[in-house]
C-alpha cells in the first residue's frame, strides 16, 4: 500500500508540478503610489535555470500565460543559468554554463508588456559569465538592471523600478542603485535574493521583489522547506511586511540539481499596486 501510494506521488513530484506554472495574484498596497498609478500591474518570474529537456517547460508554458495576464510590466528576478556542481573542479565550466542565457532569452523575449521587460542577475548568472548573460538579455530587448534605477512614467504617474547586482557572487551598490530616485517617489527594488531586504528596510524603498529560493521546491506538510538556499532562509516565499517595506518573495519557474517539486508549483506572479489609504 505504501508503495502504491508513493507512485503517484512521485510522477506529481517529478512530472506533474513542476512543469504546470500557476499564477498567484496579490495586492500590495503602498504609501507613496500616485493614485494615478493604483491598479498597474506587474508579472514577476524568476529562477528560469534553463536547460533542453525539464526547465524548457515550464518556462514555455509561462511565455503564453504571462502574455494572456496582459501586465503593464515583467520584471524578471535572476538565474537564466546555472552552474554545475562540478564547475569548481572543471575548467571553464562556469563560463560555459553562461551559454544557456541564449536559448532562455529566446523564449523570455516572446513576452510582451505595454510598460517594458526589465531583468536583473542571479547569484548562478553573477558567477558564470555575468557580461555575457546580461548581454544576452539586452540583445533581445530586455532591459537589465545592474545597480541601476529608471523612472518608470504611465497615466500621469510615475515610479522608479531599480535593480542591484547580485548580492552573492556580484559587487552589489545600494546607494548607487538608489542614487537619483527622489525621496518621495514610489521605490521599486528587484533584488535576487530575499533576506537583502534586512539591509535594504532602512532605506527609501516601497517594494522589493526577489527569487532565489525556489521555495525549497520541496515542502513537507507542517515543517516546510528542509533545505533553503543561503540569503533565502529568513523570507523564502510569499509576502512579508518588514517595518515600511513590503517584500515578495516568488518561487521561481525552473528547478535546479533535481528535476523535481513538492507541495511548491513553479511560480508567475501577478502583483497589482494599490495606493494605501
Amino acid at each position: 500500500m505504501l508503495a502504491a501510494g508513493a507512485i503517484p506521488a512521485s510522477v506529481d513530484a517529478t512530472i506533474l508540478e513542476p512543469h504546470n506554472p500557476r499564477v498567484i495574484r496579490v495586492d500590495i498596497p503602498l504609501e507613496r503610489l500616485p493614485e494615478s498609478l493604483d491598479g498597474l500591474t506587474i508579472a514577476q518570474v524568476s529562477d528560469f535555470h534553463y536547460d533542453g529537456h525539464f526547465n524548457a517547460i515550464p518556462i514555455r508554458k509561462a511565455v503564453e500565460i504571462v502574455n494572456g495576464l496582459q501586465p503593464d510590466l515583467i520584471v524578471m528576478t535572476g538565474d537564466y543559468v546555472t552552474i554545475p556542481l562540478w564547475a569548481d573542479y572543471v575548467r571553464g565550466t562556469k563560463k560555459a554554463s553562461a551559454s544557456a542565457a541564449e536559448p532562455c532569452a529566446q523564449l523570455l523575449a516572446q513576452m510582451h508588456a505595454r510598460l517594458g521587460r526589465y531583468a536583473i542577475l542571479g547569484n548562478h548568472d553573477a558567477d558564470s559569465d555575468a557580461p555575457r548573460v546580461a548581454e544576452t538579455l539586452l540583445a533581445t530587448g530586455i532591459s537589465v538592471l545592474r545597480n541601476a534605477s529608471m523612472p518608470i512614467e504611465h497615466n500621469g504617474g510615475r515610479l522608479w523600478l531599480c535593480g542591484i547586482d547580485d548580492v552573492i557572487e556580484g559587487r552589489p551598490d545600494l546607494k548607487r542603485t538608489l542614487q537619483g530616485v527622489p525621496p518621495d517617489e514610489t521605490c521599486i527594488l528587484l533584488a535576487h535574493e530575499p533576506d537583502f531586504a534586512d539591509q535594504v528596510k532602512g532605506h527609501r524603498v516601497d517594494l522589493q521583489l526577489s527569487g532565489h529560493s525556489h521555495g525549497g521546491q520541496v515542502r513537507v506538510p507542517g515543517v516546510g522547506a528542509p533545505i533553503l538556499p543561503s540569503m533565502a532562509r529568513k523570507y523564502p516565499w510569499g509576502l512579508r511586511r518588514l517595518g515600511r517595506l513590503t517584500l515578495y518573495t516568488n518561487v521561481g519557474l525552473g528547478t535546479i540539481r533535481l528535476p523535481v517539486r513538492f507541495d511548491c508549483p513553479p511560480e508567475i506572479t501577478l502583483i497589482t499596486l494599490r495606493r494605501q489609504s
